[in-house]
């Protein structure tokens, strides 16, 4: 009876095993993998790329599935990527010539194959080539809601495993401006950096949830790889690359705003006709532009579809009156005395209150906002006493 016993046991096991077998074969002959490209040297390349490749045996094509796609032949293309109305699409290309690409500008590719069963990769596979479809293919493109990894991200939830969106990968407490700024000092594009800070307002300091962290190439790469047993079959460096280092510029923007500080103080000290006019003519030049970068910030707060551009606290010190106000900088009129005191006042408070407003602001800004309390101070005050 035990005898028995024990056949029938193996011969279950052995049943239990071809199956087994037979449900891990492929039927697919698919291979999924996402590419993650590193940063380049130019701006737009500064925070790297995402991108599926997708190896199919059946039809021998080594295809890469792009959503990082723009058309510069665009009708009005300037003026639709201002106004954060210009549609992003999804593109493909051979693997042979995706590698080459980026080879070319020297910047590395990590693989990782994706673990997953054949009808999870058809799903894939049908998606992406709806996707493709003319009246599929676009869509409109936001910086950290809706990127070219972003949208490979939602992909691998919706047809694969979300499991990976609740692995952290920066520390608890990070803003999407902290994690901007890590590639953008790490590129040294400092000044870059600067005319950023300006430009995004206040959503950008929003702490990122697990989830939003992986807007970053890298951090989707880090987050699939944190959970390597349940998403990763293999993963390989396709084009690495050596260590190097970017030596840090020595004129960064505190250091050059913090010398035009000091050299237009230090004309006030000069005591001839000739330099003083110059130095009105500046101090006219500088409310100028700081007026008129005040419009910009409107503008790009109010008439965009920049969601980032919105509720900017840089209006507190590039204030777009002082566009009027430069015209009449040298008057002696009560108003633009009374208007000058005011501004001295608000970027006093705003000085007090640099390191705990809703928005990380730009230490390189501090000279700026010193020179337009000088301004303000030598036209509405200094000027009482010595008249």
């Amino acid at each position: 009876m035990k005898f028995k016993l024990l056949v029938l046991l193996l011969i279950f096991n052995v049943q239990l095993s071809i199956c087994n077998y037979c449900t891990a074969q492929d039927t697919s002959r698919l291979r999924i993998s996402l590419l993650t490209c590193t940063p380049g040297a130019e701006l737009y390349s500064t925070f790297g790329h995402s991108a599926f490749r997708m190896v199919d045996s059946n039809s021998v094509n080594d295809i890469v599935y792009n959503y990082g796609t723009f058309n510069f032949d665009d009708d009005n293309f300037l003026i639709k990527f201002i106004r954060g109305k210009l549609q992003y699409y999804i593109s493909t290309e051979d693997f042979s010539d995706f590698k080459a690409a980026y080879q070319s500008e020297n910047r590395g590719i990590t693989e990782q194959v994706l673990k997953m069963s054949a009808i999870e990769k058809i799903s894939i596979k049908r998606f992406l080539l709806n996707n493709l479809k003319e009246e599929n293919k676009y869509y409109k493109y936001d910086f950290i809601l809706d990127n070219c990894t972003t949208r490979l991200k939602d992909i691998l939830k919706q047809h694969h495993d979300s499991s990976f969106t609740k692995t952290t990968v920066m520390p608890v407490g990070t803003t999407f401006r902290n994690a901007i700024h890590i590639y953008l000092n790490n590129n040294k594009q400092f000044w870059s950096k600067l005319g950023i800070d300006i430009l995004l307002g206040s959503p950008m300091d929003k702490k990122m949830s697990i989830e939003e962290q992986e807007f970053l190439p890298d951090n989707l790469m880090y987050s699939l790889d944190s959970n390597k047993q349940q998403m990763i079959l293999s993963s390989q460096n396709l084009y690495p690359l050596p260590n190097t280092t970017i030596s840090k510029p020595i004129f960064t923007p505190l250091i050059i705003l913090g010398l035009v500080l000091i050299f237009i103080i230090g004309l006030g000290f000069i005591k001839n006709g000739f330099v003083q006019t110059a130095l009105n003519g500046l101090f006219g030049l500088f409310f100028f532009l700081l007026g008129l970068l005040g419009f910009i910030l409107l503008f790009m707060w109010h008439f965009t579809d920049h969601a980032t551009c919105k509720n900017n606290f840089n209006l507190l010190w590039a204030i777009p009156s002082h566009l009027i106000v430069s015209f009449f900088i040298n008057s002696k009129k009560s108003w633009v005395k009374k208007y000058l005191r005011i501004n001295l006042l608000l970027q006093s408070l705003l000085l007090l209150s640099w390191f705990f407003l809703p928005q990380q602001m730009n230490d390189a800004l501090l000279p700026v906002v010193f020179l337009s309390m000088y301004i303000s101070y030598k036209k509405a005050v200094l000027t009482d006493y010595t008249n």
